[in-house]
């Protein structure tokens, strides 16, 4: 009896110490994982993203990814490697920190991984807090021509089936690519290119019907505009551009004008939620009006080809809404200094909602003004239309 409870001794004995060294060890899922420390002491783990603008990116399997201000944070420690970047400091101009990060009493430190001096500064003059993979894949790749682009695709249509038809299409692209494709890193230069087209026709039979038959009477409208641009940046504001349009509007008799042209952008406000640019160039424009056959012969309504030297004075508005609503808005004024006449200007504003992912539905006021339109044609070039937006990945 004796000897049996030596054993029962022994062999709890042996329970508890394997129990005492398991609860010892960390959780195998914990290890590794960072540690977030809130002001009022609540605890996170998970995996340190980022460190943006005062705001820390934080994700945990429980609380899923949060963006929390630095004030608001404790205490904060990540064994993953990053790069720091300070408020003012341009990229490649000195030394930037990688290593481990930690958090605490309103500083942030950074410990080299080779065992270097760690670097600690006000978490208030952090600008950004990248992983160090990222910062060295971005720092030393060269981004090909077809990198980095997005942009919109949109359509709309109405169609109309009965005694008279009619069928007016609207479609058109907008792309743009800025390199660098991150917002850490100082802009080099700016792609865009932007196509639109408007297309409509109407068609009503002669009433009542005569014999021989009458043909029936079609009416056609077709508003057409391209445009591409590429800014190169001398600062984070200021940039010089080179610029090209197209544009063709039957409605005001215009076949086609083209404008080539260079000058000077000024980006005067950047922020998360809105863009405000404006811009000045010096250009070349070519003017041709449409023509039409009168008893046999062709004439033009007014004169056919006008070569202009002008410029073009630009302003552009984006502006995130609540409820990621965008609001786009752009004018342009195009002088014509060897020919006063020949001024134009066209305005467009736009309001983009979301429905679904990727697709949205869209509202644009557009208004196109000639000053000396083709004969018997106006001046002013009036569009609203509705459609739907696809943004592309």
């Amino acid at each position: 009896m004796r000897t049996s409870m030596m054993w029962l001794l022994c062999l709890l004995g042996v329970v508890a110490v394997g129990q005492a060294q398991s609860a010892s060890k960390p959780d195998a899922k914990k290890a590794g994982a960072d540690v977030l420390v809130f002001a009022n002491g609540d605890q996170l783990t998970g995996k340190l993203q980022s460190v943006t603008a005062g705001n820390v990116v934080f994700a945990s399997d429980m609380a899923g990814t949060l963006t929390i201000s630095v004030d608001k944070v404790k205490e904060l420690r990540s064994g993953a490697q990053f790069a720091l970047l300070r408020k003012g400091e341009r990229i490649g101009k000195k030394h930037v920190p990688i290593g481990t990060v930690d958090v605490a009493a309103g500083n942030l430190t950074v410990t080299p991984e080779a065992g270097g001096a760690a670097e600690t500064v006000p978490a208030a003059d952090v600008n950004y807090l990248v992983a160090a993979a990222e910062f060295e894949k971005q720092i030393s790749q060269k981004a090909g021509f077809l990198n980095g682009w997005g942009g919109t695709l949109t359509g709309g249509a109405n169609i109309a089936r009965s005694t008279t038809t009619a069928t007016t299409l609207n479609a058109g692209i907008a792309l743009m690519r800025e390199i660098p494709t991150v917002p850490w890193m100082p802009a080099r230069n700016r792609t865009t290119f932007n196509l639109t087209e408007s297309y409509g026709r109407l068609s009503t039979p002669a009433i009542p019907p005569t014999i021989p038959a009458t043909p029936p009477s079609v009416v056609l409208n077709s508003i057409f505009h391209a445009d591409a641009e590429r800014d190169e940046y001398f600062t984070q504001t200021v940039y010089a551009l080179a610029q090209t349009s197209f544009d063709h509007n039957y409605a005001q008799g215009l076949q086609l004008q083209q404008v080539y042209g260079g000058g000077i952008g000024w980006t005067a406000i950047k922020t998360a939620t809105q863009e405000l640019n404006f811009k000045a160039d010096a250009q070349y424009e070519k003017q041709k009006y449409i023509t039409t056959p009168v008893n046999g012969a062709t004439v033009a309504y007014t004169t056919p080809t006008v070569n202009l030297i002008g410029s073009t004075f630009f302003e552009g508005y984006h502006r995130t809404l609540p409820r990621k609503m965008i609001f786009d808005e752009s004018l342009n004024l195009l002088p014509a200094w060897n020919v006063l006449a020949d001024y134009s200007a066209n305005a467009t504003a736009t309001l983009t909602m979301p429905v679904f992912k990727r697709l949205s539905a869209n509202v644009t006021v557009t208004d196109s003004y000639l000053g000396d339109p083709a004969r018997y044609f106006q001046k002013n070039s009036f569009q609203f239309i509705t459609g739907v937006t696809y943004t592309l990945p």
